[in-house]
C-alpha cells in the first residue's frame, strides 16, 4: 500500500515539475523574443499587436501555473486522504450497491471533484479572456452552458457506465467494453454535431452567393461531397475564430465560425476549406479513428488488470469486494498520469497531418499564398503565440508553428 502511494506522489511530482520546466521555458523564451518585432513577422503584425500576444501568452501561462499547481494538489489531497473510498462508501450506502447504484455513485464523485476547477473556468472567461478582448459571453449564457454539459454527461454517461459494470460478468469483459465503448465513440460522431452541439451554437447553411459557389465548386474539384458547409455561430463566446470537420459518411460537414468569415478573405477562406477537406481526402479522420480504437483496446486490457489486482484497490483504500467501479474510478484519475508523457508522439502526428493537409490546399487552390495570409491572419486576430520555445512546441502544440507552416508551404510551392 505504502509503495502504491510513493509511486503515485513520484508520479505526480515529475509530471507537475515538468510541465513547470515547460512552461519556465516557453516563458524565458517568449520574453526573449518581446523587444521588437521579429524580423519575419513584420509584414503583417505592427508593435503594438505584438506586445500584445506577448501579454496574452505570458497572461496564460501565469493562469495555467495556478491551474496545474491545483489539480496536482487536488488529486493529492482526493487520493492520499480517504476521501474518495470515503465518499464513495457513502453514496453506495445511501443509494444501493445496485449497477445503477454504483453508476450513479461514479458520476455524482466525477461532478462533486469537478466543482473546485468552476472559479478557475470562470476566472479564465470573464477575466483572461475579457481582459484581451475575447470574451463575448455572459454570466447567464456560461452557467446555461454549464448546467446542459452536466446534464448531457448524466444522459449519455449513465447507461455507458451501467453497461460497462454488467459486461463485467462475461469473460474476457473488457474485449466486449471496448466494443461497446467504440461503438458509442462512432454513435458520436454523428449524434453530436446533429443533435448536441446545436443545444449551444446556432448553425445556418452558408448563405447563397459568389462565396458558397466558389466553396462548393472547391468541393466538387476535389471530390469531397459535403451534406453541408455551415457557419456557427462561435461570436456569441469568443472572439476567437476557427474551422472544423465533423462526422463521417453521409453525415460530414464542415464548420465555419462566423467570426472567421468576418476576418478571411474569399480567396483565403477557401484555402481554409481546402484544408479541412484534405484532412478528410487524406484519411486522418480514418487513421485518428484506428488509433483511437488502439488505445480504447489497450486501455480496458490494462484497466482489466488492474481490476484483478487486489494491491490496486488497497492501495488506495478500497477492496476488491467492491467491485469494478472503483477500478474505473481510479483508472480515470490516474490515467493522467501516464498518458501526459505520451502528448510529444501525438502532437507529432498531429502536426504531420496539418503539414499534410497544407500541401493539399495549396495543391487545391493551385497557390500557397491564400493559405500563408489566412494563417497570419488567424495568428494575429488570435493574439496566438510566435516565438514558441521549440520543446514546448513539439511537446504540446498539435498544429506547426507559423514559421514552421510558412516554410513547409513554401517548399511544397518550389518543387
Amino acid at each position: 500500500m505504502h509503495l502504491l502511494l510513493y509511486a503515485f506522489i513520484i508520479l505526480l511530482v515529475f509530471k507537475t515539475g515538468f510541465e513547470t520546466w515547460l512552461e519556465i521555458l516557453n516563458r524565458r523564451h517568449v520574453r526573449a523574443a518581446s523587444g521588437s518585432v521579429p524580423e519575419p513577422f513584420r509584414e503583417f503584425i505592427d508593435p503594438k499587436t505584438y506586445a500584445k500576444t506577448i501579454d496574452y501568452t505570458l497572461a496564460k501561462s501565469r493562469f495555467g501555473f495556478l491551474v496545474t499547481y491545483f489539480d496536482a494538489a487536488l488529486l493529492a489531497i482526493i487520493l492520499m486522504s480517504g476521501l474518495l473510498p470515503w465518499l464513495y462508501g457513502e453514496l453506495i450506502g445511501l443509494i444501493g450497491n445496485s449497477l445503477w447504484g454504483q453508476s450513479l455513485a461514479l458520476l455524482a464523485i466525477s461532478i462533486i471533484f469537478s466543482l473546485p476547477s468552476i472559479p478557475f473556468e470562470w476566472w479564465q472567461q470573464f477575466r483572461l479572456e475579457e481582459q484581451f478582448g475575447f470574451n463575448k459571453s455572459t454570466l447567464k449564457l456560461w452557467i446555461s452552458d454549464n448546467i446542459k454539459g452536466m446534464i448531457i454527461a448524466l444522459l449519455f454517461g449513465f447507461p455507458v457506465l451501467c453497461v460497462l459494470l454488467w459486461l463485467v460478468e462475461l469473460p474476457v469483459w473488457w474485449l466486449w467494453a471496448f466494443a461497446v465503448v467504440f461503438a458509442f465513440q462512432l454513435l458520436m460522431i454523428v449524434v453530436y454535431p446533429m443533435f448536441i452541439m446545436p443545444l449551444f451554437n446556432k448553425f445556418e447553411p452558408l448563405a447563397e452567393g459568389g462565396l458558397r459557389e466558389r466553396l462548393m465548386a472547391l468541393a466538387d474539384k476535389t471530390g469531397f461531397k459535403a451534406k453541408a458547409i455551415l457557419v456557427m455561430d462561435g461570436s456569441k463566446r469568443s472572439g476567437h475564430s476557427n474551422a472544423f470537420f465533423t462526422g463521417f459518411g453521409n453525415f460530414r460537414r464542415i464548420v465555419l465560425f462566423d467570426t472567421l468569415m468576418e476576418q478571411l478573405e474569399e480567396d483565403e477562406l477557401e484555402a481554409v476549406l481546402a484544408h479541412e477537406i484534405g484532412h478528410y481526402k487524406l484519411g486522418h479522420i480514418t487513421r485518428t479513428l484506428a488509433v483511437s480504437a488502439v488505445t480504447t483496446l489497450i486501455s480496458f486490457r490494462i484497466l482489466a488488470a488492474l481490476a484483478e489486482s487486489p494491491w490496486f484497490y488497497q492501495g488506495f483504500g478500497f477492496t476488491p469486494a467492491q467491485g469494478l467501479a472503483p477500478a474505473l474510478l481510479l483508472f480515470g484519475l490516474l490515467g493522467g498520469l501516464v498518458t501526459f508523457w505520451l502528448q510529444p508522439a501525438m502532437s507529432f502526428w498531429s502536426r504531420k497531418h496539418e503539414y499534410e493537409a497544407d500541401a493539399f490546399a495549396r495543391d487545391a487552390v493551385k497557390s500557397g499564398k491564400p493559405m500563408v495570409s489566412s494563417l497570419r491572419k488567424l495568428h494575429e486576430k488570435n493574439l496566438s503565440n510566435l516565438t514558441p520555445h521549440p520543446t514546448y512546441s513539439a511537446f504540446y502544440y498539435s498544429h506547426p508553428t507559423l514559421l514552421e507552416r510558412e516554410a513547409a508551404i513554401a517548399s511544397i510551392g518550389s518543387d
